[in-house]
């Protein structure tokens, strides 16, 4: 005899009630959230700075020289811009603080 659509829906219900009711706790919860509170405060604080990408349009010969000069210099492009940006943000903060 075969199953009204309703009662294998129970049934597949009920199935899944007792995969669910015996299933192990996973470490997340309970007393492995402790491990995994304890992994994060053991990370180093003084971490490297985060990086964040930045997008701008510049002459192709400036690109081009930045990409030549970037070969002889460790870190390449990344490392001249940010050295550049660095300075001309002190040099205008003293100007600003000369007026």
């Amino acid at each position: 005899m075969s199953m009204k659509k309703t009662d294998l829906e129970k049934h597949l219900a009920k199935k899944l009630d007792g995969k669910l009711k015996s299933g192990a706790i996973p470490q997340r919860f309970g007393q492995g959230a402790k491990a995994v509170a304890a992994k994060a405060e053991a990370k180093p604080k003084d971490a490297a700075p985060k990086l964040v990408q930045l997008t701008c349009k510049l002459p192709a010969d400036l690109a081009q020289r930045l990409r030549d000069r970037a070969v002889t210099v460790e870190g390449g492009v990344n490392a001249i811009l940010t050295q550049a940006a660095t300075l001309w943000l002190d040099s205008t903060a003293v100007a600003e603080q000369k007026k």
